[in-house]
C-alpha cells in the first residue's frame, strides 16, 4: 500500500457513514465500466428497496442465523 492510498484511507475513516458508503459506491463504480446483467440489476434494486424500507423503520432486520435456520426449515419440507 502507497503512502497516498494509507493517507485516503485515513482520511476516509474520518467521514460520517453515509459519506464512506457514497464514496465507496463511487470508487466501485469506476472499478468496472461493464454493465450488469439484467438479474444483478434486479436484484440491485431488490437490494436498495429493502435497505430503505428497513432504514425507514418499516421493516425489522432478521438474524442471519434466524433468517437460514427458517430457509433450511422450509427447503426440508
Amino acid at each position: 500500500m502507497t503512502a497516498l492510498m494509507r493517507e485516503i484511507e485515513k482520511q476516509a475513516k474520518l467521514l460520517s457513514n453515509e459519506e464512506r458508503e457514497l464514496l465507496a459506491e463511487r470508487l466501485l463504480a469506476t472499478v468496472s465500466n461493464a454493465p450488469l446483467a439484467d438479474i444483478d440489476t434486479i436484484w440491485l434494486e431488490e437490494a436498495e428497496k429493502r435497505y430503505c424500507e428497513w432504514k425507514a423503520g418499516r421493516t425489522e432486520g432478521v438474524e442471519a442465523e434466524q433468517a437460514l435456520a427458517r430457509i433450511r426449515s422450509e427447503l426440508t419440507q
